[in-house]
């Protein structure tokens, strides 16, 4: 039988980081180091490693992950059967969603990281590493888009959220759950997910979006800076099903009619109504007044997919629609 082939690139964060001389832990291992530190890897695929970046992962940007989708590219193209992306877990949910935007294909693209650096008690990484790397090397997982794999659950790239600062169990799917586990060596699903459209990565960078949370007493005085400040869109996060108060829906208008406005919510899941609640201010008034319905995404990969739509000359409402 062929082995496996697997495309393993390290950004850096938790699971590469180890005490530094200056306090605290700093990323320090390369991909390759860490590929040596779990020998189990050798029986679960042939592994080419790389370290594209050593950052942690606020350090990341969009353009970063671009790179990363491209390099992916080039690599099924070449053969690879699945892909594992490493990096810190501050922004695994982004990141992921952006893998899952501009990766085309039913190879396996999954992202992992760990809560505990690498010279910790009880350290999560290398677990963490050979249970993402048995998914990506999987059959089960062809076609699901890119995953995220982390305390031996699998969740889907558009459901998965960081839900605590600390324990390894930080990473849920808390509107549709995991869509699986890995068990016994073995990959475990439970539920599928169908594709949703592809945007190229080779088009540009995602333009700038703002990400605005509203609170209570809010008044909106903050949208009317944001096209001055070169953002070229905005994603609201309102309250509940997506409201703001009713002496701020003029100014979500107004911003509306100078550049695309999402309108998602601040909770934690579920997706932003769109007729229910008809006062000022509620969803029914601030989609009247231009803004797209987010569905059931959060705030943060609502922006990275209305940055994407962005780029081309399509609506970037249609953008929205597979996500309702």
């Amino acid at each position: 039988m062929t082995r496996k082939r697997l495309l393993l690139l390290s950004l850096g964060g938790t699971i590469t980081m180890v005490p530094s001389a200056e306090g605290g832990i700093a990323p320090k291992l390369g991909a390759a180091e860490l590929v040596a530190s779990v020998p189990a890897l050798a029986e679960v695929a042939e592994i080419e490693a790389d370290s594209p970046e050593r950052l942690p992962s606020p350090s990341l940007t969009p353009d970063h992950l671009v790179a990363v989708a491209v390099r992916i590219a080039a690599a099924f193209a070449a053969g690879a059967d699945g892909a594992v992306v490493i990096q810190g877990t501050d922004t695994i949910e982004e990141s992921a969603f952006l893998l899952d935007l501009l990766v085309a294909g039913d190879k396996p693209v999954v992202v992992t990281g760990a809560m505990r650096g690498a010279a910790a008690p009880g350290a999560d990484g290398p677990a963490n590493l050979l249970a993402a790397s048995r998914v990506a090397a999987s059959a089960e997982a062809r076609g699901l888009g890119a995953l995220a794999v982390l305390n031996d659950q699998i969740h889907a790239a558009r459901f998965v959220q960081k839900t605590h600062t600390a324990l390894p169990s930080a990473f849920q799917s808390p509107l549709a759950g995991p869509l699986g586990i890995v068990a016994e060596d073995r990959v475990r699903l439970f539920a599928r997910v169908a594709r949703n459209p592809i945007l190229p990565p080779e088009d540009a960078p995602p333009r700038p979006v703002a990400l605005v949370r509203w609170a209570m007493g809010d008044d909106g005085r903050l949208l009317g800076a944001l096209p001055g400040l070169g953002y070229e869109g905005a994603v609201i996060e309102g309250m509940g099903a997506g409201h703001v108060p009713a002496d701020a829906a003029e100014a979500v208008g107004a911003l509306a009619a100078r550049m695309p406005v999402v309108l998602a919510s601040r909770c934690v899941t579920g997706p932003v109504f769109t007729e229910t609640y008809g006062y000022a201010g509620g969803e029914i008034d601030l989609i009247r007044r231009g803004a797209i319905p987010a569905g059931m995404l959060s705030g943060p990969k609502a922006r990275l997919l209305l940055g994407l739509a962005l780029r081309g000359n399509g609506s970037p409402a249609a953008a929205f629609t597979p996500y309702q």
